[in-house]
């Protein structure tokens, strides 16, 4: 009898891994300041929890305040050289107001976007100093749909099953502008003035000149927040403490 009582404490030990196992996105918040986060189990990474973080400060904060702390935090950005720096092929960019948009907040050109992600790595948001923008594989073979070759693309289509063409069918662990359009990977292309995007609109991907203005969403590796404990967990330390109670009062 003893064996079968053991068997069940495995038996449930075992369905509550795996139910923790399948969930791809975790919602949580960060253990250092509180700030919403969201883990990916699939790119072993952490979104903020805001899609659109840089507007949501400048709508907060006042537009030139946020862009005035990311340029001071971060005034220079270094690249492959090319065409778009300041000057041509130097290797860099210095940060101005005009690779941040100001009609459309959030939107930022690729050393706008790198240089949001430096300034989040400066306040240590969520408690982290390793933001970045998401990757891509630099390849021939990445352009287009169905494409799991960068983070976005595994967040879009193996996580939030959005489909080709279409869109996500909700992402609630997410809040604000997940389907704002175009937002830039941190990869550039090799040998060009562009970096890679992914369109979370219509799940394809590309490139577009640095210069131009889409959305930055920073990640971070591992996970940054505390993981919040599943119903079912707690369920599950129920019905364990009732069973140790049980075999106590029987013996």
């Amino acid at each position: 009898m003893r064996f079968n009582k053991s068997m069940l404490f495995v038996g449930m030990l075992y369905n509550l891994t795996t139910l923790t196992a399948e969930a791809s996105l975790t919602a949580g918040y960060a253990i250092a300041d509180g700030q919403p986060v969201v883990y990916s189990s699939v790119s072993n990474i952490t979104w903020t929890g805001d899609a659109n973080l840089l507007g949501s400060l400048e709508r907060a904060m006042g537009y030139d305040a946020v862009v005035n702390a990311i340029i001071a935090a971060s005034p220079r950005i270094y690249d492959t050289p090319n065409g778009n720096d300041t000057p041509a092929d130097s290797g860099y960019h210095d940060v101005t107001s005009s690779d941040f948009s100001s009609s459309i907040l959030g939107r930022a050109s690729w050393i706008g976007a790198q240089a949001f992600t430096s300034y989040l790595n400066s306040i240590s948001y969520a408690g982290s100093n390793h933001w970045a923008l998401p990757t891509t594989v630099d390849s021939d073979s990445s352009f287009g749909n169905n494409q799991t070759s960068s983070q976005l693309g595994q967040l879009f289509y193996q996580e939030l099953l959005g489909t080709a063409g279409g869109t996500i069918t909700g992402a609630p662990n997410f809040t604000n502008g997940l389907e704002a359009f175009v937002h830039w990977s941190g990869t550039e292309r090799e040998r060009s003035d562009g970096a890679w995007y992914f369109n979370t609109v219509h799940g394809d991907q590309g490139i577009f000149s640095k210069s131009i203005h889409w959305y930055a969403w920073a990640v971070s590796p591992g996970n940054v927040a505390a993981v919040p404990v599943p119903s079912s967990a707690w369920l599950f330390s129920s019905v364990v403490a009732g069973f140790i109670g049980f075999n106590r009062r029987k013996s």
